[in-house]
């Protein structure tokens, strides 16, 4: 008698296809988004960091984007809690979570992070260290409350991010994530509402481009050719929701095109809601131009397997597991390439396993309350 295999659902035989990122293979295109939950008192990431990460990687996310994690500058975080990418300890720690990941299966990359003007004074873990950022503005209108970069602070800030990058090659990572979306420091660069520069880093798009662009090139030297860089980058703001980079794919592509010269890979287009076109006229959401604008590879994120706007959630607003054959369409038609799950993700660890195997029916609903018990 012969047995048969019913065929891989749609589902499957989409979202299991590897992919090769730069010299990085990924088993899938199940990406787990980055997000920060304050975990690592003193910055170290201990072993439920560790186990939280490799659970993941375990039941089926290919590329685990870490939460972000200071750079080793003084003014680049706000919490002592809040992992961080520099120092013995810290380190260590991150070995210990890229070498499980690996053994459960998984690829990892970890989130390079400088807050900017976000920070507030005396916040840890650096209390006396000020806020920085292009023009002292933590958002479009308001006052100065924080200095304005020099040359020197520009120089410094770069070299903590290169010096990461070189670090997370060395202890084991496969790559690294740039963060340079929601308002911290690399988007207040390139969001003219915060950049109000009249030298060569302010003005028009390509102008307010150069530092992150700068930041991607020492990155580039400081790793090896094959390795992958990251760049995730938004419209929106956590400061101002309704805030844009760009009105136009005109004005878009000059923004992407240097970081695309510069050495970036991948672009991790994040937006509210995935399925929504970004300009009108296309029915392209914004990694489908990101695509599109550089040639580069995407990865779309944005309340995937959810309904509802994520900020509703957080106000302890229930969303219902959204079904995600919009998603497949778009991956189908290589709008993008990968797709990065978050909240979904956080809610249930066996996220990726489930839509794997068509388990949709044991799919857990997002419930913001539930996951601060969740690890």
């Amino acid at each position: 008698m012969t047995v048969t295999t019913p065929p891989a659902s749609r589902a499957a035989q989409i979202l299991s296809r590897p992919i090769a990122l730069n010299g990085l293979t990924v088993p899938n295109r199940i990406a787990m988004a980055p997000m920060t939950r304050m975990f690592s008192p003193g910055g170290i990431p201990g072993e439920d960091v560790v186990s939280y990460y490799a659970r993941r990687a375990a039941a089926g996310v290919g590329l685990i984007v870490t939460e972000g994690t200071y750079v080793g500058h003084e003014s680049a975080g706000q919490s002592d809690r809040v992992p961080r990418f520099h120092g013995e300890e810290q380190l260590a720690g991150w070995a210990k979570v890229a070498e499980e990941v690996h053994a459960a299966g998984g690829t990892i990359v970890p989130q390079l992070w400088h807050i900017g003007m976000v920070r507030n004074a005396g916040d840890p873990p650096f209390a006396d260290a000020p806020a920085i950022g292009p023009s002292g503005l933590v958002t479009e209108g308001a006052e100065p409350t924080g200095k304005a970069m020099t040359q020197q602070d520009l120089d410094d800030v770069i070299a903590a991010f290169a010096e990461a990058a070189a670090a997370a090659e060395r202890i084991g990572f496969d790559g690294v994530e740039l963060h340079g979306a929601h308002g911290y420091l690399l988007d207040q660069f390139l969001w003219a509402g915060t950049n109000r520069r009249t030298d060569a880093y302010g003005g028009d798009p390509v102008a307010r481009a150069k530092f992150a662009a700068e930041i991607v090139a020492a990155v580039r030297e400081a790793v090896s050719p094959e390795f992958p860089i990251l760049f995730r980058y938004s419209q929106w703001k956590q400061q101002d929701y309704n805030a844009r980079l760009a009105e136009t794919p005109e004005e878009l592509e000059a923004i992407l095109s240097p970081l695309a010269a510069a050495g970036v890979d991948v672009f991790h287009a994040s937006t509210r809601r995935y399925w929504l076109p970004e300009f009108d006229g296309s029915d392209l959401n914004l990694a489908g131009w990101t695509k599109k604008l550089t040639g580069k590879q995407v990865i779309s994120v944005g309340s995937v397997g959810l309904d509802g706007d994520f900020v509703n959630a957080f106000k302890g607003e229930g969303s219902p597991v959204q079904g995600i054959d919009n998603l497949l369409d778009r991956l189908e038609a290589e709008e993008f390439d990968m797709v990065a799950v978050g909240r979904a993700l956080l809610q249930d660890p066996e996220w990726a396993a489930k839509v794997l195997a068509d388990r949709y029916d044991e799919l857990k609903p997002y419930d913001a309350a539930a996951v601060k018990t969740l690890s």
